[in-house]
């Protein structure tokens, strides 16, 4: 992409309405435009991080054995009535009727949803267990949207619903999920910890909320500092690995606010240990049995003529949200440096020419590195403008493009200087650049 046809709308300084990092940056570099109350317009920046960050989590769906479906929008109320939630669920559910004075709904979640498919589709316990998911625009109306993409009212999710015969396999599915989660989190460069949490509207009596550090976000947590120090990786998915693995993380303290206990946590964590701060949700993760396949009659054929109702639990990422934790973890503010992890950033390298007015040869050389580049599969964008070394630095250094390439002075022959964001440069040939870049992206 050349910058000079690119649809990046920068603004010179941050909008007073925005309070939180995340909110300031979006806005600022063109990722988003608000709409309406707690609705935004993904622009083209914003919007592919929101796709590259999807492409992962699809990625280690699709690895556990998840099926992708894509279910409406707009949904029936006749199953939320059956399932006794439509008038639980509060004045977050946006209701609307249409034209035959049917009453529908914008999907908040699609517990309902899921479990209607499930009961028309599947008869025999031989077909279970399933593990369906989508990744969807949902809607909830927020008494008050704020934080921009962080806490607003139309926001785009991966769900996903496992069906089980029993307990002892729902579990098997949930902690599938459990791992998935981890690797899904260690991917985009984040530090997500599992912890004990209120199962809220959704239900049930096991959930755990996936929460990363961050002075902004709207979790209390309280945890164990010791669990930091654990990782998924070499986990096998086994029944027995995966219990090993989420016992493994509950043996350290790890709770959201509504989960609490004082005195449990004096008693099982040394004051050294201690860590009581906040924290952003960006995955939550539900066992709740029966609480919707039986009002729902959603059962199945059992080895002996009996019919029993599946074991279900439902899984949850903010797709979008992420776009804004990501930030919110690896903004440097007073330095208005954005550091995207290689894997999810706009642009993986940015070719910066000085150009004069007299002389276009680093034009023309940084052309032909873009050109180069592009064919080796590598993500980049050029900055054909006629701005200053400076200008375009910063411009850069706020979009959060990982790597750079700049053709001034030091660039000779065919050594370019080559530098990671907020790192010093070095000369490298194009060849060595672009096996340096690929060899980034296959270490993730």
């Amino acid at each position: 992409m050349y910058l000079s046809k690119a649809f990046i709308p920068i603004l010179k300084n941050n909008p007073s309405e925005a309070k939180i990092k995340s909110h300031q940056l979006m806005l600022r570099i063109g990722m988003i435009k608000q709409s309406s109350t707690g609705i935004y317009s993904w622009l083209p920046l914003g919007f592919k991080v929101m796709k590259k960050i999807e492409k992962i989590v699809r990625d280690e769906q699709n690895n556990i054995g998840a099926q992708e479906i894509l279910m409406p929008t707009i949904q029936s109320s006749e199953i939320w009535k059956e399932s006794g939630r439509y008038d639980d669920y509060g004045d977050e559910m946006l209701r609307i009727k249409d034209r035959q004075n049917r009453e529908m709904l914008y999907g908040p979640t699609n517990e309902e949803l899921i479990t209607d498919i499930f009961r028309s589709s599947i008869k025999s316990y031989k077909s279970l267990p399933q593990l369906l998911y989508h990744i969807q625009w949902k809607f909830r109306d927020e008494l008050r949207p704020r934080f921009g993409i962080m806490r607003c009212r139309e926001f785009y999710m991966k769900d996903a619903y496992s069906f089980d015969i029993n307990d002892e396999e729902a579990f098997f599915s949930y902690n599938k999920f459990f791992l998935s989660y981890l690797r899904t989190f260690k991917k985009l460069n984040l530090t997500a910890i599992p912890m004990a949490a209120d199962t809220g509207p959704i239900g049930g009596n096991l959930s755990h909320e996936f929460v990363i550090l961050a002075d902004t976000g709207e979790s209390k947590i309280f945890t164990d500092k010791r669990i930091f120090n654990l990782d998924s990786e070499g986990s096998e998915i086994t029944k027995e690995s995966l219990e090993d693995l989420r016992k493994k993380y509950e043996q350290y303290y790890a709770v959201t606010d509504e989960k609490f206990n004082k005195n449990e946590f004096e008693k099982e964590v040394l004051p050294e240990n201690r860590l009581i701060t906040k924290g952003i949700e960006v995955g939550h993760i539900f066992y709740f049995g029966d609480k919707y396949s039986k009002p729902l009659n959603a059962s199945v054929d059992l080895s002996g003529g009996k019919k029993d109702f599946v074991k279900m639990g439902s899984y949850g990422i903010g797709v979008s949200r992420l776009v804004g934790a990501i930030i919110e973890a690896k903004y440097n503010e007073k330095d208005e440096i954005m550091k995207w992890p290689l894997v999810v950033a706009p642009y993986e390298v940015a070719v910066i020419p000085v150009i004069s007015k007299n002389d276009s040869k680093n034009l023309e050389k940084a052309i032909n590195v873009y050109d180069y580049l592009k064919k080796q599969n590598i993500d980049v964008i050029i900055d054909d403008t006629d701005e200053n070394l400076s200008s375009k630095l910063k411009k850069v250094n706020l979009i959060g493009v990982p790597y750079q390439i700049i053709l001034g002075k030091k660039s000779e022959g065919d050594l370019l200087e080559f530098k990671e964001t907020g790192k010093e440069t070095t000369s490298l040939s194009i060849e060595k650049i672009a096996k340096f870049l690929h060899q980034q992206k296959e270490q993730i």
